[in-house]
């Protein structure tokens, strides 16, 4: 599928990437990574996705605020989508949210790409939606995830034991977080 500048719109700009609203026109990407045995092993994907449920989440949704808010991470030089980003589990009320990103396209792990899509989507979350604490967790396997929370600022928060159930065996989560008033002392 060629992609069109003009059928961009990025939501927020980065220096490699851009964030761009998630859409329908990319499900069978998004089906693609949610299905693929090596992107899912540590996202807790396990049930299998189909085309057509994908496509259902995009549909428009009908009053209040959303629980969940998801961006495209579109990667600016090869003009093309490479994964995703966004908050989930958001609290209106108490200002709070958990963060979560998926490189889909293998090619591009361990490229730094996450860690700048999580610190542009840090921005958006205390900035714009003024949240005040962003939760995040990663196997103690997913070794990529943890260091991206580190790298961006994340503080440790504990260890969850025997939280998640991957390949046979219970492991535990990292868990981390980070609060408006550190993102703002940081940046």
């Amino acid at each position: 599928m060629e992609i069109k500048d003009e059928d961009i719109f990025p939501f927020i700009s980065g220096e490699i990437i851009d964030l761009v609203a998630s859409n329908s026109n990319w499900a069978h990407l998004y089906a693609k990574w949610r299905n693929d045995p090596e992107v899912r092993l540590y996202m807790r994907n396990v049930m299998p996705r189909t085309l057509e449920s994908i496509k259902k989440r995009y549909e428009p949704q009908e009053g209040g605020l959303p629980e969940h808010i998801s961006f495209t991470i579109f990667h600016k030089k090869d003009k093309k989508p490479i994964g995703g980003v966004g908050l989930n589990n958001i609290n209106w009320f108490n200002r709070s949210a958990n963060a979560w990103a998926q490189i889909g396209e293998k090619e591009y792990w361990g490229k730094d790409i996450a860690t700048e899509a999580v610190k542009l989507l840090l921005k958006y979350a205390f900035e714009e939606l003024n949240l005040h604490k962003v939760n995040g967790g990663a196997a103690i396997y997913n070794i990529g995830s943890w260091t991206v929370a580190e790298k961006v600022g994340f503080k440790f928060e504990g260890i969850s034991k025997e939280e998640f159930y991957v390949n046979g065996e219970y492991v535990d989560i990292k868990k981390y977080y980070y609060l408006q008033d550190d993102w703002f002392k940081n940046n």
